[in-house]
């Protein structure tokens, strides 16, 4: 079966999976590829440009001197430009791989720059041996590179929770999130995914610069991340099968009980489905800026997270991760 899909590889296939395995075998390979080598620093990166021309337009277009209204609507022009521009050339590069010999090897290779599986796992990896090796000063730099709150009031167990946080919210948008949209709809997808999401994560602020300017890229992000949320959530439930200690009924119990706890209508299921997985609790009051988040717990485990509970995550999110191949190889082999 993967022998007759590998012959008749497409490039640019999009949502021809449907008819054949071309994407699931593309997105396999890349899922493979990704996890193997991350993303080499010396390899231009197309989400440094999307980076770039979110912050010209925002120093444009985001003037304090505007009304909410022109800048909501100044900011769903900038959402506008910058996705459908990312989808263009996602749909150019797949218009170029479709008309050489090989193409898809293009296409694997942009698609494994648009996943970030080794890149998560090592920065995650960094915190646990900073931690363990140069104590909470070390890990509390470590943390600083994955997540936006104040690190210097984290004790250890914050340091080690805010980690396994991320690694859980990260695993859907960073992982699942592109797999999907690439599968749905080929390279364009993938890109105007990468653009929401990084648009999201530069402008979709609750702050006074950003919440009307970036209302619409928040929207989107929200949108885009909805159904694989929900997804990596399952996923990392499942995964708790695979984890010493682990438990993937309090995994999958937890998720629905404690996903709407979360101030994200996304972040709370993978997040949920970590803390119950691993018998930890999540989330929790949090500083940001200065001032206390009073949020809610997530989970009935332990919120004294240790450095073992880092290492224990990843282990989740790896199996999580080979669960989703096995998925997306089952598609490449059954789907005709």
């Amino acid at each position: 079966m993967f022998a007759d899909g590998l012959r008749n590889l497409p490039s640019g296939a999009g949502i021809d999976w449907l008819a054949g395995p071309g994407a699931a075998l593309i997105l396999l390979f890349a899922l493979g590829l990704d996890w193997l080598i991350g993303d080499p620093r010396w390899l231009p990166h197309p989400v440094r440009a999307i980076g770039a021309a979110t912050g010209f337009l925002d120093r444009k277009l985001n003037r304090a001197a505007r009304g909410e209204k022109t800048l909501v609507a100044r900011g769903a022009i900038t959402a506008l430009l910058v996705a459908g521009g990312a989808a263009g050339i996602g749909a150019a590069a797949s218009a170029i791989a479709a008309a050489i010999p090989y193409g898809w090897a293009i296409e694997v290779v942009l698609a494994a720059m648009m996943l970030a599986q080794r890149d998560l796992f090592d920065h995650v990896r960094r915190v646990g041996h900073a931690l363990r090796r140069e104590g909470l000063a070390g890990g509390r730099v470590a943390v600083a590179h994955i997540v936006g709150r104040d690190v210097a009031v984290l004790d250890e167990h914050g340091v080690a929770r805010a980690a396994v946080e991320s690694c859980a919210e990260s695993y859907g948008d960073g992982v699942v999130a592109p797999a999907f949209w690439y599968l749905l709809l080929g390279l364009p997808g993938l890109f105007a995914f990468k653009a929401i999401s990084t648009m999201d994560s530069m402008i979709g602020h609750e702050t006074p610069r950003y919440r009307a300017f970036g209302l619409v890229s928040a929207r989107l992000d929200d949108a885009v991340n909805w159904v694989p949320a929900r997804l990596a959530g399952v996923l990392l439930a499942l995964a708790g099968l695979f984890v010493p200690g682990g438990s993937m009924r309090q995994g999958l119990r937890i998720m629905l009980r404690d996903h709407g706890k979360h101030r994200s209508p996304n972040a709370g299921w993978p997040e949920a489905a970590a803390a119950g997985a691993l018998g930890l609790a999540l989330m929790g009051p949090r500083h940001y800026g200065g001032e206390v988040s009073a949020d809610p717990w997530l989970g009935d485990g332990r919120a004294r997270a240790t450095e073992a509970d880092i290492r224990r995550m990843l282990y989740l999110y790896a199996a999580a991760c080979l669960l989703l191949g096995v998925i997306i190889a089952m598609i490449a082999a059954f789907v005709r």
